[in-house]
């Protein structure tokens, strides 16, 4: 069932604890409501069928993370068409999508709706912090199982309350994605590929990411001989980077990183190119994901550097569909005609999470049982094998991302590919290519 408002139907350990971000101003469902309505925890009902909600991006400034939904719903929604069989009983499934729409407020209210009129027995969410946290935090205040992914963990487990060093204050949330570890070994590991005099222009922005990302990428790059030029949190929607550009000249910055919303991106890359500023590498996070986010950029968009958190050529496949990573991609190219894009592996991996985690025990419609099942749980999925109860801290499963760069395709059939040039995270993911300067 799709919604109907849907048009489209951050010693290491220290400076990881550092990248909380906090997301405010968001009014949480009332604990007292949800007791009200089937029993904080408890079971929802006797029926043979289970209720999924599923809650994503596809409209809004995030919409790109959302382009595959439909796909991978449909995948999905096969997958479970046959039932699950629980404790001797089958159940069948639906699955309930809605569209944050890019917003934290509208993120919370979707997720309410799906907890109190649409009685799911579990949730998932997936990208960005507006998305994620927001629904992350109505499942905790009302006692409902979810399963969450793509935003860098310190930014859901620290940004949402979770302090350093003490316990953890979620009983019935958990997520999966990569941190500001992963950043740090991919970067550090990639960038030394080219030569350069290991000076970082950075444009780290005055949002909950880039705030992370400068209390602890930033010290972990220095602790690896990288010298961080960084002119100052700017303002997400800004239009002139003249003063920001002249300084990255101004101090040679062979290497320039950012964190930016993609328009902003956009509008700097465009400036940077007119004024002259050309570093060896240019390595971007947050945007340039996706193929239609760098085609737009046109020739300057070509030898970008980028990460990958799922690719067709991962070696990993999804035990619900009994898809390979290359299957999944080129089963999306082929049913849209469209260019496989990244999101396509967690947003999968999700529903693999969320089959096992319902088959962990004996009640599926259990609520409190299905959430501490979930905190041990170990599932093989299209992003590789996942295993709660093992750090980085509780809650959280840490997953690799990995180094690679936008090149000019030699295949014709799109003008760019994404090719992997690190593997440092993870090993069993094939290197393509050598990271090569960028305009060379």
């Amino acid at each position: 069932m799709s919604d109907p408002s849907d048009p489209t139907h951050p010693s290491r350990r220290q400076f990881l604890y550092g990248a909380g971000l906090g997301i405010g101003g968001l009014t949480l469902a009332s604990p007292l409501l949800a007791a009200c309505s089937n029993g904080l925890g408890g079971s929802s009902s006797s029926s043979t069928k289970l209720k999924i909600g599923f809650v994503s991006p596809r409209t809004g400034a995030a919409a790109g993370f959302g382009e595959p939904d439909g796909y991978v719903l449909g995948l999905a929604r096969k997958a479970f068409a046959g039932g699950l069989q629980i404790g001797g009983k089958k159940y069948d499934i639906e699955i309930i999508d809605k569209d944050s729409q890019s917003n934290p407020q509208r993120s919370a209210q979707v997720a309410n709706d799906l907890i109190h009129g649409g009685n799911v027995d579990l949730m998932l969410t997936t990208s960005t912090p507006e998305t994620v946290n927001p629904v992350s935090d109505a499942c905790e205040a009302n006692g409902v199982p979810c399963i969450s992914t793509v935003v860098p963990w310190e930014a859901w487990y620290f940004g949402r309350g979770a302090k350093p060093g003490q316990p953890s204050p979620f009983k019935y949330v958990y997520h999966f994605c990569f941190g500001v570890e992963q950043f740090d070994q991919t970067y550090t590991h990639l960038w030394p590929q080219v030569a350069t005099n290991k000076k970082v222009g950075v444009m780290w922005p005055n949002d909950a990411d880039g705030n992370a990302i400068r209390t602890s990428l930033g010290p972990l790059l220095k602790k690896a001989g990288y010298t961080i030029v960084d002119p100052g949190a700017y303002t997400d929607g800004t239009n002139d980077y003249s003063s920001q550009i002249a300084l990255f000249k101004k101090q040679q910055c062979e290497i320039f990183n950012t964190f930016p919303i993609p328009p902003d991106f956009a509008t700097f890359w465009q400036q940077a190119a007119q004024q002259g500023y050309r570093p060896k590498i240019a390595q971007i996070a947050k945007t340039g994901l996706f193929p239609t986010q760098v085609e737009a950029l046109g020739a300057i968009g070509v030898g970008l550097a980028g990460g990958a958190y799922w690719s067709p050529t991962w070696t990993y496949a999804s035990p619900l569909t009994g898809l390979s990573s290359k299957q999944l991609g080129d089963g999306y190219t082929a049913a849209s005609g469209k260019q496989w894009t990244q999101q396509l592996g967690p947003s999968l991996a999700l529903f693999d999470v969320a089959a096992a985690a319902l088959k962990a025990g004996s009640d599926p419609t259990n609520k409190a049982a299905v959430a501490k099942a979930i905190g041990s749980l170990e599932v093989d999925t299209t992003v590789g094998h996942l295993a709660w109860g093992k750090g980085p801290v509780a809650n959280v499963v840490a997953t690799p991302i990995v180094g690679g760069q936008w090149v000019k395709t030699t295949s014709g059939k799109f003008p760019l590919d994404f090719v992997i040039c690190d593997n440092t995270p993870d090993p069993k993911i094939p290197i393509a290519a050598k990271l090569h300067a960028y305009g060379a």
